[in-house]
């Protein structure tokens, strides 16, 4: 159990020391962040977009198709 609590003291040293030499790093992760998930919003609204088109279509041609086929046997 030492030896682990001793580990973790270790690397807990060692990210004190790299966030000393790199004091920006954590605002350019949070930029970082930022960025995939405005990347990440607009591809959602690209794909409902696409998806309620989809639908549309599908739609337009079922009522299409039932009307026709409704005329077609209403004229017999």
């Amino acid at each position: 159990m030492a030896h682990l609590e001793g580990t973790y003291e270790q690397v807990n040293e060692r990210l004190a020391s790299i966030e000393a030499r790199f004091p920006a790093l954590d605002l350019r992760l949070t930029a970082l962040d930022r960025k995939i998930d405005d990347v990440y919003r607009a591809l959602d609204a690209k794909v409902d977009n696409r998806f309620m088109w989809t639908v549309g279509i599908i739609v337009g041609t079922w009522v299409t198709t039932i009307g026709t086929i409704s005329a077609l046997l209403a004229r017999h």
